[in-house]
């Protein structure tokens, strides 16, 4: 669970919560499966990319 379904009361139960969270993903050593390469990206993503006009 990523916390995000509540409201948490302060500043340190979100630090507590997080901590945990993370070192739990940390643990299963989750990885992202990407679905294109760095090249593809790029034209996939062309807007997102600044453009430098001479």
């Amino acid at each position: 669970s990523q916390c995000l379904n509540r409201h948490m009361g302060d500043q340190e139960t979100v630090a507590r919560e997080v901590n945990a969270w993370q070192n739990d993903r940390n643990n299963k050593e989750s990885r992202i499966n990407w679905q294109f390469t760095t090249k593809e990206s790029r034209v996939k993503l062309k807007r997102l990319y600044p453009s430098f006009n001479d």
